[in-house]
């Protein structure tokens, strides 16, 4: 639904748009490869379907995380822009350049998933003629770099998204509490989205790229079950940010408010009545 009015009604000209729909993009893709993950922990975390596919699933479960990741960072700092810098941010914030920046955040995510395409993801377990994907990997490739790509990872692909994240917000919620226009409903606009944001930041994607790297860092030392168990819940858990997405095309695009009340309300608004409440809202703004 969001793809759909993205692209038909309110059509691709605004930087703010052109994020959203690639992060509704990136969502629909996660979910196309979603069913493979839900197969494959629903059959106790035996892998069947080879090799190959792991790797494909894994990567792609991987890159949706990181590339929503900088696209919602993408989106913050967009906002930062519009409200605390209105004027000086318009020879940035253009259609070209927001396209621009979503190509590379594509490419980059695509770049951190190669270690995980070009190695083995897939191992036996003994005793339990199961078949893990990406769950358990061999000591070869932890004693080589698996450490420090993780690590990396975590760090420009998490906390520094995070803080810029956080910054942003926090400078426009301060922005909109001195402005007299408009402030509450702009103020509770950006403080839905911060809170938003965060929710996914923390809750969705902070356990999973924590207890994964502490995880990786057990190979090192005795393996704990409890460790193990936490990583596959919070991996599971991080797929819930596809059902909070929504929340920010709906709290960041006031024509995606309209088109979806229309939507759900079974409404259309003609070309007569948006002229009329233009008119309108001309005519106050001239009596004002």
């Amino acid at each position: 639904m969001a793809v759909i009015i993205f692209l038909f009604k309110i059509k691709v000209r605004k930087p703010a748009v052109v994020y959203m729909l690639n992060l509704a993009t990136a969502d629909v893709l996660f979910v196309m490869f979603l069913p493979f993950n839900i197969i494959y922990r629903f059959s106790g975390n035996d892998w069947l379907i080879g090799e190959e596919m792991c790797r494909i699933v894994t990567a792609a479960i991987y890159c949706n995380m990181y590339c929503s990741i900088l696209l919602m960072t993408n989106i913050s700092v967009d906002r930062f822009l519009v409200v605390v810098y209105p004027i000086r941010s318009l020879y940035w914030r253009t259609t070209t350049r927001a396209w621009a920046a979503c190509i590379f955040i594509w490419i980059l995510s695509i770049s951190t998933t190669v270690p995980i395409l070009i190695n083995r993801q897939t191992s036996l377990i003994d005793g339990l003629n199961t078949t893990a994907c990406f769950d358990v990997l061999s000591w070869e490739l932890f004693g080589s770099y698996y450490d420090y790509y993780f690590a990396a990872l975590l760090i420009f692909f998490f906390f520094v998204p995070l803080v810029v994240t956080t910054f942003c917000y926090i400078c426009v919620i301060r922005k909109l509490s001195t402005s007299v226009i408009d402030s509450t409903f702009k103020r509770s606009r950006a403080v839905v989205l911060t809170v938003t944001m965060l929710c996914v930041f923390v809750l969705c994607f902070g356990p999973t790229n924590i207890i994964f790297l502490i995880h990786c860092m057990s190979y090192h030392q005795e393996n704990s079950e409890f460790l193990y168990f936490a990583y596959v819940i919070c991996a599971s858990i991080s797929s819930v940010s596809c059902c909070v997405d929504p929340l920010i095309y709906y709290y960041g695009s006031s024509k995606c408010q309209k088109y979806l009340h229309s939507l759900l309300c079974c409404k259309t608004y003609s070309v007569s009545e948006t002229r009329t409440t233009n008119s309108s809202k001309s005519t106050q703004n001239m009596a004002e």
